[in-house]
């Protein structure tokens, strides 16, 4: 079963990202981690086909997390979907400089979410979605 690694120290954030792909991704099981350490754990101990990532989180960065998971040739190819309440040009740059796949800001609409991890997975076949 393919899997989706939603990053966020929000429980709140966590379920809304949860709720809003289940319908796109109905086959696709949603792992969670409340932090950048977490994250490293489950990406470690899972077959992780897509990372939604916050950037302000207490233990790591989300760029750092994104900079641990782009520096690993296992992981280099993994879609990682920045989402978060940075909205300013600065911090969109940084993460997509680092490696980021995508950059989405909160608030979110569960359209656009689900249209923008579809599109992460347009050219290959690791997640199939639903209309």
């Amino acid at each position: 079963m393919q899997q989706i690694l939603v990053v966020d120290d929000s429980p709140t954030i966590r379920r809304m990202v949860r709720a809003s792909l289940a319908r796109f991704f109905p086959t696709v099981e949603f792992l969670e981690a409340a932090s950048g350490l977490q994250a490293i754990e489950r990406l470690a101990l899972g077959s992780i086909g897509l990372i939604l990532l916050d950037l302000n989180m207490p233990d790591m960065h989300g760029l750092e997390v994104l900079q641990f998971v782009r520096s690993h040739e296992k992981y280099r190819n993994v879609p990682i979907a920045v989402l978060t309440t940075r909205g300013d040009e600065e911090s969109r740059a940084a993460a997509l400089k680092a490696g980021a796949s995508a950059y989405l800001t909160k608030p979110f609409s569960p359209d656009v979410l689900g249209r923008e991890v579809r599109k992460l997975f347009a050219g290959g076949d690791e997640l199939t979605a639903s209309a």
